[in-house]
């Protein structure tokens, strides 16, 4: 069962993966930051979104355990 604060965390961690995905994508060429010696576009579109994502699936399954037990326990 879906509450607003499964829907709240849901809408947040879409957007930090639009962000993610997209957003530091998009302005690839405008990022010219260094990271370990790559250019932060770069190394977002090779590895960083992919670091994103997982670091995403994580705070979900963390929360939503969270969530469980606060249920069960009343």
């Amino acid at each position: 069962m879906h509450d607003a604060r499964h829907l709240r965390l849901k809408a947040a961690l879409l957007l930090v993966w639009a962000l993610a995905s997209f957003g530091a994508c998009y302005f690839a060429r405008d990022l010219t930051l260094m990271v370990a010696g790559w250019q932060f576009g770069y190394w977002m579109a090779a590895q960083g979104a992919v670091l994103v994502f997982i670091a995403i699936v994580v705070v979900y399954c963390v929360a939503m355990s969270h969530f469980e037990r606060k249920d069960r326990d009343g």
